[in-house]
């Protein structure tokens, strides 16, 4: 039976229609005294318009916007893209950077009961032209290139989007003018033509169980799949996770520099939001910048969740024990022993972790304030109220007992109903019982917390032992010289795999491959250490991950492997 949420509440704001308990599949009795209803998206951004509209809602770098500057920016966006034709229901499609104007489509969009698309802003043309045919989107917006020296517009016309059926407009929200795009002024001119009450009346008919939002995750080989989340879904990671592991007060000024287009920014922005607080992101992140922004906007809580951006925080020339003694809770997802490190340097901070995934709206469990160091750092914490985890031989579907490793399952209020636009992948993801097959491997202790072991598909098989990436990641992070370390497999005629690292230094440190090596000598299993290591400055990335798989492209190409 799932457990019933606590000490958290939604203030009321819609009409029947849009409200729900998010104790549904439970019990709905509430030990605490304050009902906890969830409504849609928008409703926290109308509710924070109404109740404190010149407080900061969103800092994006040198930009700012109140919230009420925000919704009036939002119900204008509604407005033009309703004049465009989108109906209830209709795809939008958002292809930008961070940006006030991300904000302004995605608020825009939702008001007006469209499903915004959030395009992976590192997706090529193929993948490009892919996701706008699958979604069948009716309006896809863009703007001007910002940090990653990316032309979103080249980008769309050499997918050829104009030609997807169903595609009636593009719109460039930049400097200038686009061929074959309508530019600002133009589509915020539509917004003239339509009676302001209609972005109301509209929003007024949306429904939790309406599709909220539809994300594509990046695939490796094969094409990305469309999780689409309902308004449940989208809000239940931020807003109870918020609540009850981050510890989000009212007026919190949260800082997230992570791209727009991902769950590691609607779950924080949901969660921020629902407080009333201020939610500071970056157009490109830069540490020293960075360092900058949250001193100038007290922040109070940090999601920067992947030590890619921490430690360059962390390893900053300006950077002192002292400066993020403001920032009560910072959430980082990553090896234990790199974990531990980070939280060394942060005396003032209470660091935790979590596991999730896109199709679960972010987290699905995250540690306790609470908990121990040690706790913190080599597990995920339990399961948020509202979902259940279990470890399953992903063979046979049997759940494990403690301490076995398996497959990372999950079901409950905040996991999704399936990938859009695809039957058999949604079959193949679901155990019987409305299970979510993660694809993560982990094992689970006596008292319900969880700890990743890493992906299924990054467990190598070395002389038929099982060998864990993540595993000799950590380990090797433990070297004084080694910032970050990616283990990938490679094929041996002896053994049948073999692990390889790759290696990126701490600022100004040296090593060679034969100390990488020789450090493992006698402290990790033989089958476990790498027989290649290769120094690297830059990582390929996905929107937030290392691309393994181009990792393992590299050295098989360097070795002259299949």
């Amino acid at each position: 039976m799932l457990q019933v949420f606590q000490q958290i509440s939604f203030i009321k704001f819609r009409p029947p229609l849009g409200r729900r308990l998010f104790t549904e599949q439970g019990p709905r009795s509430l030990s605490s005294s304050i009902k906890f209803e969830t409504t849609p998206f928008a409703d926290a951004l109308l509710r924070g318009s109404a109740t404190h509209p010149d407080r900061d809602c969103i800092v994006v770098s040198n930009d700012r916007a109140t919230y009420g500057e925000l919704a009036t920016r939002a119900r204008l966006a509604g407005r033009s893209l309703i004049a465009l034709g989108v109906h209830r229901g209709d795809r939008v499609g958002i292809l930008m950077s961070n940006s006030l104007d991300f904000i302004d489509i995605l608020f825009g969009s939702s008001l007006i009961g469209a499903i915004p698309v959030l395009y992976n802003a590192r997706f090529k043309a193929r993948e490009i032209s892919h996701v706008t045919t699958d979604a069948d989107i009716k309006v896809v917006v863009t703007n001007d290139t910002i940090g990653q020296q990316t032309d979103y517009v080249a980008l769309l016309n050499k997918a050829k989007v104009e030609k997807t059926p169903g595609l009636q407009a593009q719109i460039f929200l930049g400097e200038g003018r686009r061929d074959g795009f309508m530019g600002r002024d133009a589509f915020y001119s539509l917004a003239d033509s339509i009676d302001p009450g209609a972005v109301d009346e509209r929003h007024a008919d949306t429904a939790v169980t309406d599709i909220a939002l539809l994300f594509y995750t990046s695939g490796t080989t094969a094409m990305p799949k469309g999780c689409p989340l309902d308004h449940v879904v989208l809000q239940h990671a931020g807003v109870v996770g918020g609540a009850e592991r981050l510890r989000l007060v009212k007026r919190d000024v949260m800082w997230n520099p992570l791209p727009m287009f991902h769950s590691a920014f609607t779950q924080p922005l949901t969660g921020i939001l629902h407080f009333g607080g201020t939610f500071v992101s970056m157009s490109h992140f830069e540490p020293g910048e960075a360092l900058d922004l949250i001193a100038r906007e007290r922040v109070t809580v940090a999601f920067p969740a992947f030590p890619t951006i921490t430690l360059q925080l962390l390893n900053h020339p300006r950077y002192t024990p002292n400066t993020l003694n403001n920032v009560r809770i910072m959430l980082n997802v990553g090896p234990p022993e790199e974990l531990v490190a980070m939280q060394t340097l942060m005396p003032h901070t209470t660091q935790i972790t979590a596991f999730g995934m896109s199709e679960c709206g972010g987290s699905v469990a995250m540690c306790n304030p609470d908990d121990s160091i040690a706790l913190r750092s080599e597990c995920s914490g339990k399961a948020l109220p509202g979902l259940e985890i279990a470890v399953r031989d992903p063979e046979t579907g049997d759940t494990l007992a403690p301490g076995e490793r398996g497959e990372i399952v999950v079901r409950g209020v905040g996991v999704f109903s399936g990938y859009y636009n695809d039957p058999e992948k949604t079959a193949a993801a679901f155990w019987e019982d409305r299970w979510f097959r993660t694809g993560d491997l982990g094992v689970s202790d006596t008292e319900g917390r969880i700890t990743f072991h890493g992906r299924l598909k990054d467990m190598l098989k070395v002389g038929g032992e099982n060998v864990a990436a993540i595993e000799v990641e950590g380990y090797l992070a433990l070297h004084p010289a080694v910032k970050m370390a990616q283990v990938v497999g490679i094929a041996d005629k002896k053994y049948g795999e073999v692990p390889v690292a790759f290696v990126e230094l701490a600022p100004e440190a040296t090593s060679t491959e034969r100390e990488i090596i020789d450090f493992c000598q006698g402290e990790i299993a033989s089958f476990k250490i790498p027989r290649h290591v290769r120094f690297v400055r830059d990582w390929p990335m996905g929107a937030t991950k290392i691309l393994k798989h181009l990792l393992r492209t590299r050295i098989n190409a360097e070795l002259n492997l299949d």
